[in-house]
This record gives structure tokens, sequence and C-alpha cells, in this order.
């Protein structure tokens, strides 16, 4: 019982944290530290914190299905027009494809190097700085951007040159846990110009293929021999995830309407300070 309410603390922290620009990775860590699974299998937790991010993906799919759906099934999706193209959404296809071309840096560095970059940066002072280093930059970046005018204001907007840069700079958060792959993608976004709305959801659009990429791919080095009680822990984590992120993503895109991400910056910048401290004391 008290590991499924661990799980159920993963998930609050996941649902938070997926979608506010502090890194859920990194928050999962450090939580992990203080309140580790006892009696599941060995890489459990590695695979646990990527998998739970399905739940906080399907609140996208579910508040966002309009805008993400590429077909147009009932007479008045198809808007009056005729004939088999009227069943497809161009515009909703043309955004999917400029997200897939988004998606191939970090999709490679996954594949090709996640177990190394697991072991060499996946602990306290690796997420604890990564909190700090892109604190700065949130704080840098809005300030510079005050005078500025964005260029892209509709996510039709965006250039399939400007989707490859948004996800190189994905690849920073896929390196780096306690990056945090929305503050990642946010940051890139708007240094190319792009408005803090439409960079917002991009960069939630931008998570389904790639939580569902990296979840599969944990899925499939964990093998498919989950405990009872690991299989419990999966599902309460991603409901409450799923749960959360409806009202995180809801407060989030009525946030940065009125607001900038400097607030997000000094929170990152206290929490690692904060980690730094912790695990030199109790260290």
């Amino acid at each position: 019982m008290f590991e499924v309410i661990k799980a159920f603390i993963y998930g609050i922290v996941e649902g938070i944290t997926e979608w506010l620009p502090i890194s859920s990775t990194g928050h999962l860590i450090l939580v992990e530290q203080l309140i580790p699974f006892r009696g599941t299998s060995e890489g459990f937790f590695d695979m646990f914190d990527v998998v739970i991010q399905l739940g906080a993906i399907l609140a996208v799919v579910i508040l966002f299905w309009n805008q993400i759906w590429p077909f147009a099934l009932t007479a008045k999706s198809r808007r009056g027009q005729t004939g088999v193209k009227s069943f497809f959404k161009k515009d909703i296809w043309i955004l999917w494809f400029k997200i897939l071309v988004s998606c191939v840096p970090a999709a490679v560095i996954g594949l090709l190097f996640d177990d190394v970059l697991n072991a060499l940066f996946y602990n306290p002072v690796c997420v604890a700085l990564a909190l700090i280093v892109f604190g700065v930059a949130f704080i840098v970046i809005e300030n510079w951007n005050k005078t500025r005018q964005p260029k892209v204001t509709k996510l039709s907007e965006i250039t399939y040159q400007m989707a490859l840069l948004i996800g190189v700079f994905q690849v920073i958060a896929a390196v780096f846990p306690g990056t945090s792959r929305s503050g990642a993608t946010i940051v890139g976004a708007l240094l190319i110009g792009v408005s803090r709305t439409v960079a917002a959801e991009y960069t939630f659009f931008l998570a389904i293929p790639v939580m569902f990429g990296a979840s599969l791919l944990k899925v499939v080095k964990f093998g498919a021999a989950f405990s009872s009680t690991e299989l419990l822990l999966l599902v309460v984590g991603m409901v409450v995830s799923f749960v959360v992120s409806l009202f995180v993503l809801r407060f989030l895109m009525g946030y940065i309407k009125k607001h900038d991400f400097k607030v997000f910056g000094w929170y990152r910048i206290v929490l690692g300070i904060v980690v730094l401290i912790f695990f030199a004391v109790s260290g």
C-alpha cells in the first residue's frame, strides 16, 4: 500500500512538471532519492519515470483533439468539401510532418546513446546544474524578448527549418535530465521568434510522438515481465499524471497569455541550489 502511495505522489509530480518548464524527469529523479520504490525489479524506476508520462500525454490528446486529429470524418468537419481529399485536414497533416522533423534529432540520440546518457547524467548533481543553467536561460531570454515582436504567431507559420531547430534544442533535454523537454523546446522556439503561446502548443504536440517513442524504448529494454505490483504502480502513476495534467495544461495556457516564463526560471534556480545543498550535506 505504501508503494502505491509513492506512485500516487510520483503521478502528481509528473502531471505538474511535465508541462511547466521545470523538468519532470529531474523532479522524479529527486523524488526517487527521497522516497524510492521498494521491492521492485532492477531498472524499474528508470522505465517507470518515462512510461507514466503517457498519462500526461493523453491529457494533451483530449484537450487539443480538434487541433491534432488530421481526419475529417463528419460532414461538419469536412466543411462542405467532397471527394477523398475532404477526409483529410491538410493543415494538420502539415503540422504533424513538421513535428516529425522536430523528433528526428532526439530520436537519433535516444536510440544510440540512451544507456550511456543514463549512466553519465542521471544523478542529483547534474539535475541541479541543469535546473540552474536553464533557469538563468529563461530569465535572460525573456528579458531579451521584451522589446522584440514574435515573427511566428500561428502554428501554421512554423517552417520546417524552425521545426528542425526546435528539435535540436530538444536534444539538450534528452542528454541532460533536469533541463526539461518543454523548457528546452520553448527556449529554442522563443529564440527563433515564436510567440509564447505557439511555442507552448507546439511543445505539447511534440511531446506526443516523443514520449510514446521513449516509453516504447524503455518498455522494450525493461521487458514485459512486470510483477502485479509493478503493473499496479505504473497504472496508478499514469492515471494520476493524466488527471493532474488536465488542470495544469489549462492553467499554463491561461498563464502565458498574460505572463512570461521568468517565474519558472527563478524557481529552477532556487530548486537547483536547494538540491545541491541537500545532497552536499546528506552526502
